[in-house]
C-alpha cells in the first residue's frame, strides 16, 4: 500500500486489480454473468465503478480476465497407459472440488457466448495438447479432448451444477471407476 495525499492508506495498482478479481470471481459465482453488475463488483472489491472500467474496460473484458484458469493438467504420457484416465478423472475431481471459479465458468459457458467461448478456449489450449502427449494419431488429439471434455463437463454439471442427488452422493472412487474407462477409451484406443 502507499498512501494518498491526505495520508490516508491507498491501494498500489496491483492489490486494486487482485481485489476487483476476487471480488468479480465471487460475483460472478454468485450471481451469473447476465445478473453479475460492475456496480456490484466495484462495490464489493470496495473501489469507484471507473476503475473497474479502467482496467479491464467492460464486463466481458473483466469476466475473461477473472476466468483465466490454469488446469494444471497432470503430464500423463509417464504413466503406465492403463492409469491415464484414472489420473485425469482423479485430477478434475480435485480441481472441481478446490476451485468454485471453474464451477461459475461452467454456469457462465452455459447461459451466455462469452462464457461458452471461454469455456472452449480453456479446454482447448490445455486439454488438446495433453490428448496429443497420449493418443495414437496426435492429429485426433482435438476430437479426442472433446470427447474428454463432454465426460468431464457432464460430471461437473450434475455434480457441482445442478447436483444430481446420484451424482452428488457417489464417492470420489465411484466417480473415477465409473469414468476413468471412458476416458481413457477416448484417449488411447485405436480410432474406431
Amino acid at each position: 500500500m502507499t498512501d494518498t495525499p491526505t495520508g490516508g492508506p491507498r491501494r498500489t495498482s496491483g492489490v486494486t486489480k487482485a481485489a476487483i478479481l476476487e471480488a468479480a470471481r465471487e460475483r460472478f459465482a454468485a450471481d451469473g454473468y447476465e445478473r453479475a453488475t460492475i456496480r456490484a463488483i466495484a462495490r464489493d472489491a470496495g473501489i469507484d465503478p471507473s476503475m473497474v472500467m479502467r482496467y479491464y474496460g467492460n464486463k466481458e473484458g473483466l469476466f475473461a480476465a477473472a476466468s483465466e484458469i490454469d488446469l494444471g493438467l497432470p503430464e500423463l504420457g509417464g504413466l503406465p497407459g492403463k492409469h491415464i484416465g484414472a489420473a485425469l478423472v482423479a485430477h478434475f475431481l480435485d480441481r472441481w472440488e478446490a476451485d468454485e471459479v471453474l464451477t461459475a465458468l461452467l454456469r457462465v459457458g452455459v447461459t451466455n457466448a462469452a462464457g461458452a467461448e471461454r469455456v472452449r478456449t480453456i479446454f482447448a489450449e490445455q486439454l488438446v495438447p495433453v490428448a496429443a502427449g497420449v493418443c495414437p494419431e496426435p492429429a485426433d488429439a482435438p476430437r479426442r479432448a472433446a470427447l474428454v471434455s463432454s465426460q468431464i463437463l457432464g460430471m461437473a454439471m450434475a455434480r457441482y451444477v445442478l447436483r444430481f442427488p446420484p451424482a452428488v452422493a457417489m464417492s470420489r472412487e465411484e466417480v473415477i471407476a465409473w469414468l476413468a474407462p471412458t476416458l481413457q477409451r477416448y484417449l488411447t484406443a485405436e480410432r474406431p
